[in-house]
Order: structure tokens, then C-alpha cells, then sequence
């Protein structure tokens, strides 16, 4: 069953990069998940979806599948977009325009 490695984005709810700087092991479906016909939930015999392991780094991960025989891909982050400024930017004494109504 094939994992993914990957370092998760900040959350939209926070300005800061908080718990964003470690790699996470997730693992895909090895099965599909059905509709139980009772209740009407959607479930699943596998249990490894329900798992996420954090790791410092990459590399660490990356050994962690190698050394257990699991099959892996890692996605590297994107790079960040330049920050915009922001609205107390427009009153600070060091801009190169002066600003006025």
C-alpha cells in the first residue's frame, strides 16, 4: 500500500507557520469504503488510513518507510508566495510615497 510524505500548510485560521514544521506519513486506501445498510455510514476495513505519523524531517520519514518496506512518495512543499502587505504597511514612516487622502 503506497504512503504519502508530505509537510503540511499552515491553517487558514493562523497568521504564524505553527505546527506546520514537521513531515507527516499518510496511507491510501488499500480497499474501497462502503455504505453500511443499516445505519447508512461509509466505512472501511482498513485501519493504516486512519494513522498519520509525524517525523522531524524528510529524510527521517523516508527511512522510516524504507526500513519497514513501505512504498512511498514524498511531495516537497511549494515555494511561498511573496508575503502582501499589509494595512499598517500603509502608515508606516519608510514608505516611498507619502500617503494622504
Amino acid at each position: 500500500m503506497p504512503a504519502r510524505i508530505y509537510r503540511p500548510a499552515k491553517t487558514a485560521m493562523q497568521s504564524g507557520k505553527a505546527k506546520s514544521d514537521h513531515w507527516v506519513i499518510e496511507f491510501e486506501l488499500s480497499e474501497r469504503r462502503t455504505i453500511e445498510p443499516l445505519m447508512g455510514y461509509t466505512s472501511c476495513g482498513d485501519t493504516r488510513q486512519q494513522l498519520s505519523l509525524k517525523f522531524p524531517t524528510a529524510e527521517a520519514a523516508e527511512a522510516y518507510c524504507v526500513k519497514h518496506g513501505i512504498e512511498f512518495q514524498v511531495q516537497r512543499p511549494h515555494k511561498q508566495r511573496r508575503r502582501k502587505a499589509t494595512y499598517a504597511e500603509n502608515f508606516a514612516f519608510n514608505r516611498k510615497m507619502p500617503w494622504t487622502h
